[in-house]
């Protein structure tokens, strides 16, 4: 929560510092490909992490509020793949890969600074429902399965912040940190037992994203309204 607040309290005074000029409002809507990587710990001695790559599925919708030409904010809602690898030695030396990730829906409230007609600075905030678990694992020729729709194996919300470039023609990459463990400690399995009691994991990822629609509601207050393929004004 205090994340939270101190992010909406930063954006709410840049807003007020640049709040001067042309006023635009509009919606943009696209997809993203994630690199992800991950700081595991168990027991405080860290794990072998792979990079985890996927593109599907990921897509936002955004709306955007430009107060100038130089600055402006957006939010709106983002489903996203979000997970890590990681491998650990298991009995006879046997490598043993461990695949774990959620589906999650994201609320991002970001502060836009730059030329809104061409190539601008982002970062900001967001808060992630993760609604969709799925751990795989995979020990010699054997592989098991395991999926959880609401898990409690997971936090259900995690709090990231996020900084990127914006490129002429919607391209944009940018880069997110989880503050929050993606595992819950609490987590009681069947048996009684803690899986993931002594386990730490902090998510990072980078995202190449491509805006794809905008639609142009137009000045607030105005009549312009249009959709069409993502170009710069």
């Amino acid at each position: 929560m205090k994340h939270s607040i101190s992010i909406v309290l930063t954006l709410l005074f840049f807003s007020s510092v640049f709040s001067y000029g042309q006023k635009d409002l509009y919606i943009t809507s696209g997809g993203e490909f994630l690199f992800q990587f991950s700081q595991t710990e168990e027991n405080g001695q860290p794990l072998n992490d792979i990079m985890r790559f996927t593109l599907f599925f990921h897509a936002g919708n955004y709306l955007h509020y430009d107060f100038s030409k130089k600055a402006g904010l957006y939010s709106g809602l983002a489903v996203r793949n979000i997970g890590y690898i990681h491998q650990e030695v298991g009995e006879g030396q046997q490598i043993i890969k461990i695949k774990r990730r959620s589906y999650t829906l994201g609320v991002p409230l970001a502060m836009k600074i730059g030329n809104m007609d061409g190539m601008y600075l982002v970062f900001g905030g967001e808060y992630e429902w993760l609604f969709a678990y799925k751990e795989k694992r995979f020990e010699g020729n054997v592989k098991s399965k395991y999926v959880d729709w609401f898990s409690n194996r997971t936090l259900h919300f995690i709090p990231s912040v996020f900084a990127g470039v914006e490129f002429p023609m919607g391209f944009n990459i940018k880069v997110k940190y989880y503050l929050k463990n993606f595992m819950n400690n609490n987590y009681r399995a069947y048996d009684g037992t803690l899986p993931y009691e002594n386990h730490d994991v902090r998510i990072i990822y980078v995202s190449l994203s491509m805006n794809l629609v905008r639609w142009h509601v137009g000045k607030p207050g105005g009549s312009e309204k249009k959709m069409e393929f993502f170009t710069r004004r």
